[in-house]
């Protein structure tokens, strides 16, 4: 008989468990421990036990879910109004359907119970309270493709896709950035100042991804002046998930406006490409949103192959009939 209850101090070692169960799906990072999980999710300040909530068979642990909150406007703090189930985890040897859904149901009571109005199914920044870097890649990319029982149960719960994310990997030690008159041009007048270790932009990037270095690369004109565009790296170092090697993650990519079309952004990847390279990471991973074209089509002409897809469910925490 299925039954369900909150986290207990007792439970790392049981959901780690859990989570090596599904050892196949290269989505999680593998190996995981008690000890990790205590460090990168049960130990932040913004664990609530009652978000994470397991499911047994009896006595026999079958899965886990976790449910959290996104950050408000300035992100500065926890918002109780926006949900998110960050993550559903089934053992195989389980009627997996019916535990999926009873913890979705539960994830749910436990996000209106706060207050929140909206409910979202898989997390992507800044909607990403827990589990970046942990599921997916170097950021939370929703709910995996190769994750259709998941997909299948946000649908039926009345869920609807309102983000599709691709997942980008590029083999540092075979990238060949184009050379042509553009990208002289950028060697001759822009400067790449590189700052390691940089300080989170907000508490809530302290809190959510705190503990990677993050490394940033800004173009600034050779003669000085303002910067034309920047790049921010983080190092994902502690977990495989189907990546071998050392990987990076490229979080966020910016050239000034004024300065697009220029070949900028291609000098920018070629430069910390080879930067990150000489440091023996041997893979950059990246992620665009479909709805923006533009960094879709950068990513594939510089080569990116996109190795997974990721799609984000929302719908109202109220039904209609009972707003």
């Amino acid at each position: 008989m299925l039954r369900y209850r909150g986290f207990r101090n007792t439970d790392p070692p049981i959901v780690a468990e859990i989570w090596r169960s599904r050892a196949e799906d290269l989505a999680l990072v593998q190996p995981v421990s008690a000890d990790l999980l205590e460090q990168f999710v049960f130990g932040r300040l913004h664990f609530d036990y009652a978000g994470l909530i397991l499911a047994l068979d009896d006595d026999r642990p079958v899965g886990f879910a976790h449910a959290s909150f996104g950050p408000d406007a300035s992100e500065q703090r926890l918002s109780t109004e926006t949900g998110v189930t960050c993550l559903i985890v089934v053992r195989p040897d389980c009627d997996q359907a019916a535990v999926a859904a009873g913890l979705l149901d539960r994830c749910e009571a436990y996000l209106r119970e706060r207050g929140a109005k909206c409910l979202y199914g898989g997390g992507v920044w800044p909607l990403s309270p827990f589990y970046s870097g942990m599921c997916g890649g170097c950021e939370t990319p929703g709910v995996l493709e190769s994750d259709p029982s998941s997909r299948q149960l946000y649908t039926a719960h009345g869920y609807q896709p309102v983000d599709q994310i691709l997942l980008f990997r590029q083999d540092l030690g075979s990238f060949r950035p184009p050379m042509d008159r553009l990208q002289v041009q950028c060697r001759r007048r822009l400067l790449v100042q590189v700052m390691v270790d940089v300080p989170p932009r907000s508490r809530w990037e302290a809190l959510t991804v705190g503990e990677f270095e993050a490394t940033r690369f800004e173009l600034v004109p050779r003669g000085g002046g303002a910067q034309v565009g920047y790049a921010l790296v983080r190092a994902m170092e502690w977990g495989r998930a189907g990546r071998p090697g050392r990987v990076a993650g490229l979080v966020e990519l910016f050239v000034a406006p004024e300065c697009r079309r220029q070949g900028v952004a291609t000098y920018l990847i070629t430069e910390l490409a080879r930067s990150l390279a000489n440091q023996g990471v041997t893979f950059l991973e990246a992620q665009a949103r479909l709805s923006y074209p533009p960094l879709l089509q950068f990513y594939r002409k510089l080569g990116f192959q996109q190795v997974a897809e990721g799609v984000v469910y929302r719908k109202n925490a109220t039904p209609p009939e009972a707003a």
